[in-house]
């Protein structure tokens, strides 16, 4: 689309219609201490060809991980995408389509969501899908809040270590909703300690939140924090890594009432954080109380197959005051990367990838904690990421290692914490994992 400047009689045109004689007339409840007093300082103009050359030069100053090998974690995750699945979800069918209202004309769009719906009640042993949420951390808190609509509570309970900025929204969005409580359980060696909370969790708490795995990659007794939970009448809320649950149990089977994830690592690259996929699955029993909006398959007067909006809570002919969420659209594209994703792998390849980013982990712990001064920071089970003790600052590790080439890790200072935290997928390979062991040790 064309930029087309305004002139002057358009802009006095403007002015009438809203009723004012000149801009200060428009802006006059804008205080002017807080105006801009000089003209905009922009560089004179240029045509597209010097612009281009100008961003592609501010580009290549970024650092990728096309060109550098990563151990960075933490919620986004390097896995390897199959290159069918561009091609893919960049059909003009998929990429151009927006909320599919008209179901006659939508049943492409619909039928790839209610696949996604499919695949994703199948991989977290969960009994409904809905169509996706915005991220993992809006998921969780949307399935905080529904739990609260479902039994009345108003009090949460967090059971093992959050990642701290899924914490943070929870906490905003539960700041807006009223008088909600928020209880942290105390942490034991990186997992939420047993005797700790069941002594905070008691017939006034809505939901108990874990993280499987934790933060700190470290993997909780989710068995015992269900029946705690479940004995006081609380929902169980379980938000999961999906390349996890290849090798570990699903939460539908030990429990969970509630299933929220990040679904970026299904098929969507980093990306500079997003756009991401939340996911979120309920139990059956729940359904009516799931926030966003779900599609289902029916029969035309044919008999043939169809796919429709079969639920939605929140749309623009459902009145606010009936409405169980804020949220009224999905990541249709990033679910249908998920889908793609799923379909290409199957559940052995899946199970290979999670199976190599286990193995390739405590492959590296080893070689790490192997060398003086090294330490896992925690002895809990790890699935694919751990934290690291340095006898240097972590944030000296990661400068150096930058110079090298490698993403080293996460820094846990910038979240209050102490330590590196290491992330390992199926991407790296042998020769990656001895030589970063050996830079570490060389550079400590």
């Amino acid at each position: 689309m064309p930029f087309i400047v305004n002139t002057d009689a358009d802009r006095e045109s403007m002015l009438r219609a809203a009723g004012a004689s000149t801009f200060d007339d428009l802006i006059v409840d804008i205080p002017r201490e807080v105006r801009l007093k000089k003209a905009l300082e922009l560089a004179p103009a240029a045509d597209e060809m010097e612009v281009r050359s100008m961003l592609e030069e501010m580009a290549a100053h970024n650092r990728s991980t096309a060109d550098y090998v990563s151990f960075l974690g933490a919620g986004a995750y390097d896995h390897f995408l199959p290159t069918a699945i561009r091609p893919i979800v960049s059909r003009s069918e998929f990429y151009t389509a927006y909320t599919p209202y008209q179901a006659e004309v939508s049943q492409g769009t619909l039928q790839a969501i209610y696949e996604y719906q499919s695949l994703i009640c199948r991989l977290y042993g969960m009994d409904v899908t809905n169509a996706s949420m915005y991220d993992g951390a809006t998921a969780l808190a949307e399935a905080v809040l529904m739990a609260m609509n479902v039994n009345g509570r108003r009090k949460v309970v967090v059971a093992g270590k959050l990642h701290p900025w899924n914490r943070s929204v929870l906490g905003t969005y539960l700041e807006a909703s009223g008088d909600c409580q928020i209880a942290e359980n105390d942490l034991q060696d990186g997992v939420g300690s047993l005797s700790s909370l069941e002594g905070i969790v008691d017939d006034t708490v809505a939901a108990v939140v874990v993280q499987q795995p934790n933060f700190y990659g470290c993997l909780e007794d989710v068995e015992a924090i269900g029946k705690i939970a479940h004995e006081k009448g609380a929902l169980f809320i379980v938000s999961a890594n999906p390349v996890s649950l290849g090798v570990l149990e699903a939460p539908g089977t030990y429990g969970a009432d509630i299933t929220v994830g990040e679904g970026q690592p299904l098929g969507s690259s980093q990306s500079f954080g997003g756009p991401y996929l939340g996911i979120f699955s309920v139990r059956q029993e729940l359904v009516r109380k799931l926030p966003g909006r779900l599609v289902g398959m029916t029969k035309d007067r044919n008999g043939e197959d169809g796919f429709i909006l079969t639920l939605q809570t929140r749309e623009q002919h459902i009145r606010r005051e009936k409405a169980t969420s804020n949220i009224c659209s999905n990541q249709a594209l990033n679910a249908l990367q998920a889908a793609v994703y799923l379909s290409l792998l199957g559940k052995e390849g899946l199970r290979e990838v999670a199976g190599q980013s286990l193995s390739r982990a405590h492959y590296l712990a080893e070689r790490i904690t192997a060398i003086p001064g090294f330490s896992l920071r925690f002895g809990a089970p790890f699935f694919n990421e751990f934290v690291v003790n340095t006898p240097v600052a972590p944030s000296e590790i990661v400068a150096k290692m930058l110079e090298r080439k490698v993403f080293a890790g996460c820094d846990l200072s910038e979240f209050g914490e102490e330590g590196l935290l290491v992330a390992v997928t199926e991407k790296r390979t042998k020769a990656q994992l001895d030589r970063f062991a050996e830079a570490l040790a060389e550079l400590c």
